[in-house]
């Protein structure tokens, strides 16, 4: 029989969780807990470690565990593994060496390793753990279940999980997730979806170890416990700029084939970095224990943040990188990786509070220190005359030092200049006594520094939270795909740079240097060309300029993506100069979905002089969920296009799919409401622009195969149905789009090509080709397709 350790009755405090999570957390009985990838490389180092941290810690609380170690490896090669992997783990400094010994042995005889390849290997599992509840007379508390393994693998295993190990209605299920959730925002988007249908989202943890670390999860109490001091000087009348920094000096050996995929930027900066900028300048929740209201804090933020584009972004690669790749990916000499390994990058947050305030977030590989830190550093207003040594004229900072570097503990120092800082909780400690060294160019002595008591390991506090419930230190789906549709953009517009190479450690000397202009950011100095020109290969952002021709006998433009976003973004403008020239007013319809955010970064950040007092934005279609919500197109068009610039709210025409506290209700007449309002607007019911996308099935606007889009007769919108959840849509109509005097039809990316290729061939057809219907009677239409699209 399976050895359980029966444990003493203590209740367990779950401290910060809402209702239902605290009752689960106290609930009192057998937890199983499964490490699926229990034999990987995280496993070894941080997870079996953390349980066993975590078994430590529950020893007299009234639950008895069981330990699996889950892998697709069978068990006679895998045991021997496993269980060197176990004896590994070890207890913290206060706990006696026999005790210590004792709760090992007890910890491995709790421990097995089982096989968790198929649907019946996760039925075996389930028995097994139900066998067992009978034989030893336990109730069931929970079960959790860490994945960790491939992103890809994530979907299978919950589907697994949930049709043959999901456990009785009472008992808890808590399915942990690591980085990296998805590769960019359509990615992210598909896996939340795909994972929703066999979790719920309170079963779902999705892990940031940065949020575990102690300085880290300490960002929040600190800025609320010091508020009288911090609240008149958290503003940009005093903040210069913050700085959110993470060096490293390994390189990226042994991780090439999953770093070359994502590379600094997926790795560190749109996970571990974002996390830190939101927290620094998130609005102070009410209640601090409250997800929800620490959630919605957290989302304004991504919702005020400005576009990021190539402007805002420096790259680097460090001289042996391309390679370590062509050796561990098998390439050839010619082959040429253009994954940064070091990025800084500018982020402006498009709020009072903050306005013209950078922050910065900078992270590399093979650089002079391994250190984190994020450090707000302040505006000193004080000019010494004679003693600029004096203590007034040294910099003014707060700065929350993870780890590593000169310090070597983690820490929250506050220069002594600026304010004396509450002592936190009896977790922390007021440090006093020094070492002799400095910390960003000051001496340690010029701070006050408050530092843990005992320092814990990030997967270890957050394995404790994940046991009792709580989800404050957790990533949701909505705030993973906010991060993404930040980030992705940025992405998009970089995946054809060169990156700076550097030679790695104190030879990068200034190399990496970097101007803060406005809100640009660019090397300081130019580069020492260290691999010969002739040397690099692939694709060159200057083989082609903007091409112009035709496509299925409309005008055509194409060149690479940010080149032809460029354009676009001209003629849009061109275009509204001369209808603000011509009538005093430019009526724009907009599509939603990924595609054109590139465009509306492009206007946000660089078209200052566009006519937006007298433009009028319409939607060309809509999916019918709240306005409100991330599926929204016209939050999409809100968030990355209208917050950032200066249109009258009254311009503003989102399309009015909830009416009647309900949604796309046919006798609600919302269609009709939204055609009247065009009609009376719009001179002649023609918009100057339209912007169109077009789908892998070919359609545009809400407008899909098979949907009878010839159907619409004289209406100007219309209700449709799409084959993809939401599956009801509002649409203007092809009669509405076929008035336009200008439709332009943008279509970017590798997957398109097939689709381009496809709608090369083929006639008219727009019941089964919607985009086919798309010929302006007395208009113009464009079609705008990168090379990418193209050429393949």
């Amino acid at each position: 029989m399976f050895a359980t350790v029966l444990l003493l009755l203590v209740a367990l405090c779950a401290q910060g969780g809402n209702g239902k999570e605290e009752q689960e957390a106290q609930r009192l009985g057998h937890v199983s807990v499964v490490i699926v990838g229990g034999t990987g490389d995280l496993a070894k180092k941080y997870l079996w470690q953390g349980f066993f941290q975590l078994y430590i810690n529950q020893v007299n609380s009234g639950n008895t565990f069981s330990f699996y170690g889950g892998g697709l490896s069978p068990v006679d090669q895998a045991i021997p593994v496993f269980f060197e992997i176990l004896k590994g783990v070890s207890c913290n400094k206060d706990v006696p060496v026999e005790r210590c010994a004792l709760l090992k042995e007890q910890f491995l005889r709790l421990a097995q390793y089982r096989q968790l390849k198929t649907p019946e290997d996760y039925q075996d599992l389930a028995k097994h753990i139900e066998q067992q509840l009978k034989e030893e007379g336990m109730v069931e508390a929970g079960r959790l279940f860490y994945l960790s393994v491939p992103a890809f693998a994530y979907a299978d295993i919950a589907d697994k999980v949930n049709s043959s190990c999901r456990p009785a209605s009472g008992v808890w299920l808590r399915v942990v997730l690591e980085k990296p959730f998805g590769h960019d925002f359509r990615s992210a988007q598909i896996l939340a979806s795909q994972l929703g249908n066999s979790l719920k989202d309170e079963e779902m943890y999705r892990i940031d170890h940065y949020l575990g670390k102690q300085v880290v999860s300490k960002i929040l109490p600190f800025r609320i416990q010091n508020k009288k001091f911090l609240d008149p000087i958290w503003n940009k009348h005093h903040i210069e700029r913050v700085e959110i920094v993470l060096k490293e000096t390994l390189d990226a050996k042994g991780r090439i084939p999953f770093y070359d995929q994502y590379g600094v930027i997926r790795d560190v900066l749109q996970n571990h970095l974002t996390e830190v900028m939101t927290l620094l300048t998130m609005r102070l929740p009410v209640n601090q224990s409250s997800n929800e209201e620490v959630l919605r804090n957290k989302l304004k933020i991504f919702r005020s943040l400005q576009p990021l584009g190539k402007n805002q972004a420096v790259i680097g690669q460090y001289q042996a990188y391309n390679n370590e790749v062509q050796e561990e990916l098998n390439k050839t000499k010619e082959y040429l990786s253009l994954t940064p390994t070091f990025a800084a990058v500018m982020a402006h947050i498009d709020m009072a509070q903050y306005d013209g305030v950078p922050v910065v977030l900078i992270s590399g590989k093979k650089l002079d220190e391994r250190v984190g830190y994020a450090r707000v550093l302040f505006k000193n207003d004080i000019f010494c005359v004679q003693n600029h040594n004096s203590v007034h004229c040294k910099p003014k900072q707060v700065i929350f030092y993870f780890g590593h570097g000169s310090l070597q503990y983690p820490a929250i120092l506050v220069t002594k200049n600026l304010f004396k800082p509450v002592v936190m909780d009896g977790e922390w400690k007021e440090v006093t006594e020094h070492k002799d060294v400095s910390v960003l160019g000051l001496p340690i002595s010029d701070y006050y520094v408050q530092a843990p008591t005992v320092q814990r390991e990030a997967y270890s506090e957050l394995i404790a939270q994940i046991f009792s419930g709580r989800k404050d230190s957790f990533i949701s789906a909505e705030h993973l795909l906010a991060s993404w549709g930040l980030w992705t953009p940025l992405l998009d517009s970089l995946s054809s740079s060169y990156p700076r190479i550097y030679p790695g450690g104190a030879d990068n000397a200034n190399l990496l240097d970097f101007h803060l202009r406005g809100k640009e950011i660019s090397y300081a100095n130019e580069a020492v060309v260290i691999i010969a020109p002739d040397q690099m290969g692939g694709p060159s952002t200057d083989g082609f300029q903007v091409m112009q021709g035709k496509y299925r006998s409309a005008d055509m433009v194409s060149a690479w993506a940010e080149e032809l976003v460029e354009r676009l973004a001209a003629d849009v403008q061109a275009a509204a100069e001369a209808a603000v020239s011509e009538g005093g007013t430019f009526h724009l319809a907009l599509s939603g979905g990924s595609t054109p955010l590139a465009l509306f970064h492009r206007l946000a950040l660089y078209h200052f002089s566009f006519p937006w007092r007298d433009t009028h934005v319409w939607m060309v279609d809509e999916r019918c969920v709240p306005l409100t919500e991330s599926e929204s197109n016209f939050r999409n068009v809100h968030d990355h296009l209208l917050q950032h610039v200066r249109i009258p709210y009254y311009n503003i025409h989102p399309m009015p799919v909830q009416l009647n506290q309900r949604l796309c209700v046919e006798e609600d007449g919302g269609a009709l409401l939204y055609e009247r309002e065009v009609n009376k607007l719009v001179n002649g019911s023609s918009f100057h622009f339209v912007l169109l996308g077009v789908g892998y099935d070919g359609h545009t606007a809400s407008l899909f195969p098979g949907g009878k889009v010839d159907g619409h007769g004289d209406s100007l919108v219309a209700f449709t149905e799409s084959p993809a959840k939401p599956h009801q849509r509002m649409s203007l109509t092809l009669g509405a789009i076929n008035r336009a005097h200008k439709v332009a039809v943008l279509v970017m990316g590798k997957g398109k090509h097939e689709l381009i290729t496809q709608l090369s061939r083929v006639k008219d057809n727009p019941d089964k080709w919607p985009v086919t219907g798309i010929r302006p009677a007395n208009g113009r239409l464009v079609w705008y397709i990168d090379y990418d699209a193209l050429l393949g």
